[in-house]
């Protein structure tokens, strides 16, 4: 009789037992750091950007293609007029997201950092005011184009910190499209534009772009439905990168895959006359500058 009746108890106790254990190791994991264990895997937008406004038969076949656009605020390099002026709420309501952008000043221009704040001033004032005009509502990121690479002057980093500043009190955020390439200084040094802006920023914020067309770690002229993310350039703090261009640099592009056209330009997949030619983006958001709010 006794053995019978632990018997009795023992049989469906022991499964019970087996079944906290397993629910005790089920908890005891969810607590712990299942993101190490089981990545998740990172959302990335393809985007495109070139200084002249495509026209408004183009945007519709372009958004087959890309989530974001770049947007200029300002005349863009080497041109006169800026033919976006107007455009933002066409291309809006079509379903774009913005990388919107204001052409930065050439080293050159300073004469010292106190006339290089003046006009890092002026321009972050012309920028706000141009973006109230188009509609872009507060908060929206504006990327201040930097054509210059390597290390930047002592003038060029006051620049941008009133750049920053004027933005920051216009009620939008400073943005910087410029290098994220290595570039050779004396001794073996290299240095990225992008580093230099964010190791002199002390107290500024600056949200990055940056361009790096070379392969690799660049995938050439191309559409991927899976793009590659931003951090691939080279920068892992960089929102949006610029991962090829029109015309092809060859010095850094000759190594990248078939993609780019005879002529050098790249091209849209549904750009079937090859009428628009384009700069290539990928961004970890379909809204770059946040600027797509009504």
């Amino acid at each position: 009789m006794p053995d019978k009746i632990v018997k009795r108890f023992f049989i469906p106790l022991f499964p019970i037992a087996i079944l906290s254990i397993l629910a005790a190791s089920l908890l005891f994991f969810s607590r712990g750091q299942p993101a190490a264990s089981f990545p998740i895997q990172q959302i990335t937008y393809l985007g495109f950007d070139r200084d002249v406004y495509p026209g408004d038969a183009a945007i519709p076949i372009l958004r087959n293609t890309f989530s974001f656009t770049g947007y200029w605020l300002s005349p863009p390099p080497g041109e006169k007029t800026n033919t976006w002026t107007g455009k933002r709420e066409f291309v809006r309501k079509l379903g774009f997201g913005f990388l919107a952008l204001y052409r930065g000043r050439d080293s050159p221009e300073f004469k010292n950092e106190s006339d290089a704040t003046v006009k890092g001033s002026l321009d972050a004032q012309i920028a706000a005011t141009t973006a109230k005009k188009e509609h872009f509502p507060s908060g929206t990121i504006i990327f201040l184009d930097v054509e210059e690479g390597g290390r930047l002057s002592p003038a060029y980093h006051a620049y941008l910190h009133a750049w920053e500043d004027v933005l920051k009190h216009s009620d939008y955020r400073a943005g910087v499209y410029c290098s994220g390439m290595p570039a050779k200084e004396p001794g073996g040094v290299t240095i990225l534009t992008a580093d230099d802006i964010r190791d002199h920023a002390a107290s500024h914020q600056f949200v990055f772009f940056v361009y790096n067309d070379a392969c690799p770690p660049s995938p050439g002229c191309s559409f991927p439905p899976k793009s590659p993310p931003p951090s691939a350039s080279g920068v892992s703090y960089a929102r949006a990168w610029q991962f090829a261009q029109s015309p092809r640099r060859k010095e850094f592009a000759a190594n990248c895959p078939p993609g780019y056209h005879p002529n050098g330009n790249c091209y849209a997949p549904g750009d079937k006359s090859f009428a628009w030619d384009l700069d290539v983006d990928t961004a970890s958001s379909a809204d770059p500058s946040n600027g797509s709010r009504p």
